[in-house]
């Protein structure tokens, strides 16, 4: 039987207001919902996803670009190449992927309620629980903040923690890193994100201070588009090195992988362009012998983690979560305790705006 046609695609652009504001002027984030529905009277729901810039452009680019380009081709995430490909003059990557996500999301959440499923169990489920690690943006808080975070994480069960680093002053990160070592004791895992605020030069003596807190890695150390940076950086430094989350295309994550730049990919799943793209970006890092650790929405990545083959993180940052800030209509099902992510939608991917 032929797939039923994209017959519309509608958006809503939500404002979400943030319980932990991820600084003095990030105080919200924003989602743009998107319902398709086809001719045979299916529907399915997704969004795009921008914290704070470019909500409007991509509401924009969905809603006449792609809509009007989607409307008659098949419902099937399978188009993801061509509207892509046709997306391309306005550029392959940032505004163009993230507006797009909104359209491939829908997409799946239809093909897998067509068939009764989770798109957990459409795509074919690898895990049923997976670690959890709590993360913050908390470059803003102070050590005594930082440290009761910490603390909060340690109480709920977590036996891995990401902070911020990148302070102007690297006696306040190295002062930072140390007390939160010594809350998590030697045996917890802990990541530090620099979140692209360092040049090479900086980075090098940065890593050669905070190296003897053994992270795990360290996560986008130097401008996410600067690979040859961040593959000298690697050369010089022994702390594993993360990268992706600013990355849109399989093109600019190969390129990565192959420069030598990086050592955990971290694809954000809208920012890629949707749930399509992302099982690529997964497969070229299993072809390439690369660890990848999806990037934030946990709600949204853990389904996908737990397809991917091999066991990876769930990254949890406190209180951002879309159904703890009240967007959501009712919970996905997903299950984050104890440090271990389960659970999952029963049905498409579960995600329904208020």
């Amino acid at each position: 039987m032929s797939t039923p046609a994209i017959a519309s695609l509608k958006t809503r652009l939500m404002r979400i207001p943030l319980r932990r504001p991820w600084g003095a002027d990030v105080r919200e984030m924003h989602v743009v919902e998107t319902v398709v529905r086809d001719t045979a009277g299916g529907a399915g729901w997704g969004f795009s996803w921008t914290p704070t810039i470019g909500a409007h452009a991509v509401e924009q680019l969905l809603a006449r670009d792609i809509a009007d380009h989607a409307r008659g081709l098949p419902a099937d995430p399978r188009i993801w190449q061509g509207v892509w490909e046709h997306l391309h003059e306005a550029g392959s990557g940032g505004i163009t992927t993230i507006a797009l996500a909104g359209l491939d999301l829908a997409l799946w959440d239809l093909a897998a309620r067509r068939e009764d499923r989770s798109v957990t169990d459409l795509i074919g489920r690898a895990h049923d629980r997976l670690p959890a690690y709590g993360s913050g943006v908390n470059l803003h808080y102070s050590t005594d903040e930082l440290a009761a975070q910490v603390r909060r994480w340690i109480d709920a069960g977590f036996d891995a923690v990401k902070i911020k680093v990148g302070n102007p002053d690297l006696a306040r990160d190295v002062a930072r890193v140390e007390a939160v070592r010594e809350i998590l004791g030697a045996d917890r895992t802990l990541m530090i994100d620099a979140n692209q605020r360092w040049d090479l030069e900086r980075a090098t003596t940065a890593m050669g201070a905070l190296s003897r807190f053994d992270a795990a890695w360290i996560e986008e150390p130097l401008r996410a588009d600067d690979i040859a940076g961040h593959a000298e950086l690697r050369r010089r430094i022994d702390v594993p090195i993360a990268l992706g989350e600013n990355r849109h295309t399989i093109y600019q994550f190969r390129d990565a992988i192959d420069a030598g730049a990086v050592d955990i990919i971290q694809p954000n799943v809208v920012r890629v362009g949707g749930i399509t793209p992302f099982l690529a970006i997964a497969e070229l890092a299993r072809e390439r012998g690369v660890r990848i650790a999806p990037h934030l929405l946990p709600e949204l990545s853990s389904q996908l983690a737990f397809c991917l083959p091999d066991e990876t993180w769930v990254e949890d940052v406190e209180d951002a979560g879309l159904f703890d800030l009240g967007a959501l209509a009712a919970p996905t099902g997903l299950d984050i305790r104890d440090g271990v992510a389960t659970g999952g939608p029963a049905r498409g991917l579960g995600i329904r705006f208020a």
